[in-house]
């Protein structure tokens, strides 16, 4: 506004331009004064002017996604002295917030109940340790070149993404090999339970007769009820909402698979979840080994 003001002053004058403005000419005034003698500003001034960049440069090493709070959290994780609502209030006069959810589409066709594993889960999604309780699912991406389906494997323990799929099919073996990659890169011992919605790619007997080679114990929630798989849905969201309805139009799967590389990698070593109070998944689990070191050392 300031600015306007200052590109049309010579044709419309200060005042009346401020009286439609609503903004005393003083402001005005004392603004003019300060950009001429950056040393006349206030305390608050200097220090939002010292701020400003590094809100911005920590909003942008995050992708661009966080909201105040989350930004808050990360400025203090980097040792700055700021209180939230300093946060909320230069983000506005950059410009900048967080990402907002759009509405979930359903890609789930499920198989009747009879057909299924038992729920083992009861809509309670917190492992009290990695590689104790997964939970999968997968979404669906529009390109120019048709659809692409992206697969996800979670470690509820710290929500870590374990494994992941982007392919042009939706059938069988585009799931499992989002759970070959967990099982190559986990290596969980048995009695790890495996949840997924009533999809007919994760109750198909090619899936369920890997996850019993594997050691891994099935367990299926019911068709079309986002709570029966809530952690996945909300990581899908998270996955929608950060990349796919931030970043697109989408051309090819080429594209949607190196953006979720990136994002998974993000996501498991910087991204500060609520949850976890405010840490990463990676640093939540290293914090529950070295747990069980210090344990070890003092027995």
């Amino acid at each position: 506004m300031i600015a306007f003001i200052q590109d049309h002053r010579d044709q419309h004058g200060v005042e009346p331009m401020c009286r439609v403005l609503q903004i005393a000419p003083s402001t005005f005034y004392e603004h003019q004064v300060i950009a001429r003698d950056p040393a006349r500003a206030s305390d608050r001034a200097k220090r939002d002017d010292e701020l400003r960049p590094e809100v911005l440069r920590i909003w942008q090493e995050n992708r661009s996604v966080y909201g105040a709070r989350k930004l808050w959290h990360a400025m203090k994780r980097e040792k700055f002295d700021i209180a939230r609502c300093t946060v909320e209030r230069l983000m506005r006069d950059i410009g900048i917030e967080g990402v907002r959810r759009g509405k979930k589409v359903k890609t789930t066709h499920g198989q009747p109940a009879e057909l299924c594993p038992l729920d083992k889960v009861n809509r309670q999604f917190r492992a009290s340790q990695p590689n104790q309780l997964w939970v999968s699912d997968f979404t669906f991406v529009s390109t120019w070149r048709g659809f692409v389906y992206v697969a996800f494997v979670i470690d509820t323990f710290a929500n870590r993404i374990v494994g992941w799929k982007a392919s042009t099919s939706q059938d069988t073996q585009f799931v499992l090999d989002a759970l070959e990659q967990a099982l190559h890169a986990r290596r969980p011992s048995e009695n790890l339970v495996h949840h997924s919605d009533r999809g007919s790619q994760y109750v198909s007997i090619k899936y369920t007769e890997r996850l019993v080679d594997a050691g891994l114990e099935p367990s299926v929630g019911s068709v079309g009820d986002s709570y029966d798989n809530a952690l996945a849905e909300t990581m899908i969201g998270l996955f929608k909402t950060e990349v796919i309805n931030r970043l697109g139009p989408w051309k090819s799967k080429d594209q949607v698979e190196w953006e979720t590389l990136k994002w998974v990698d993000w996501f498991n070593t910087k991204r500060l979840l609520e949850p976890l109070g405010y840490i990463t998944p990676q640093e939540a689990e290293d914090a529950y080994y070295q747990g069980l070191k210090t344990d070890d050392i003092a027995a």
